[in-house]
């Protein structure tokens, strides 16, 4: 089984990320489940704006796109800026968009018997309206979302401190990591054992 964690922080590399970080205790739970993670940061690619699989003039999301196609868990990562998920979270499920018209050779469309999750971090509150709007579009493109399939973390209201520079709630938001990876996995396998057949 294999597992693609998106991230959608605004930082490039080698920056380090906050969501990637808390992020990390997922992909870890997974490992150690035998699934094998793999990663990309969008902030480091080539994404134009768009709703198509392929926008040409140098796109590299069709890779992206492809790697998504090979795994069965999905994990977005995004910080929250203003309240909302980072413009490139949008811009990841703006292109996304076209997995709703494609299929598999079977007609399957191809997001089905896929399951995902988020991890969301701030210094300020709206990771749940974060969290719904993700996993909302997710579920629109035939994602399945388990129960608790989620982690977040953040300092509080008002600016404040980030997640690598304290401890403050990192043990709630890791144990909530570790159930997330617990609940993506026993449905993936789940959905492994017994597909949802194509549409009528």
């Amino acid at each position: 089984m294999k597992a693609l964690f998106v991230s959608c922080t605004l930082k490039r590399s080698p920056e380090r990320s906050n969501t990637e970080t808390l992020g990390a205790v997922v992909a870890d739970a997974l490992t150690e489940r035998g699934v094998e993670v793999g990663h990309v940061r969008l902030a480091d690619r080539d994404v134009p704006p768009g709703v198509a699989t392929d926008v040409g003039d140098g796109d590299e999301w069709p890779g992206v796109h492809a790697r998504l196609l090979d795994a069965e868990i999905l994990v977005v990562l995004t910080p929250t800026w203003l309240g909302r998920p980072s413009s490139i979270a949008q811009r990841m499920l703006e292109r996304m968009d076209a997995m709703m018209t494609e299929a598999t050779d079977d007609g399957t469309p191809v997001a089905y018997n896929r399951v995902a999750g988020v991890v969301v971090t701030g210094n300020e509150d709206g990771a749940h309206h974060v969290i719904s709007e993700i996993s909302g579009a997710l579920v629109d493109l035939g994602y399945t979302v388990p129960g608790q399939a989620w982690t977040y973390w953040n300092q509080g209201p008002g600016p404040g401190e980030d997640y690598v520079s304290t401890g403050h709630g990192h043990e709630w938001s890791q144990n909530t990591a570790r159930l997330m990876a617990h609940n993506l996995y026993s449905v993936a396998e789940a959905l492994v054992a017994r597909p949802v057949p194509p549409p009528g």
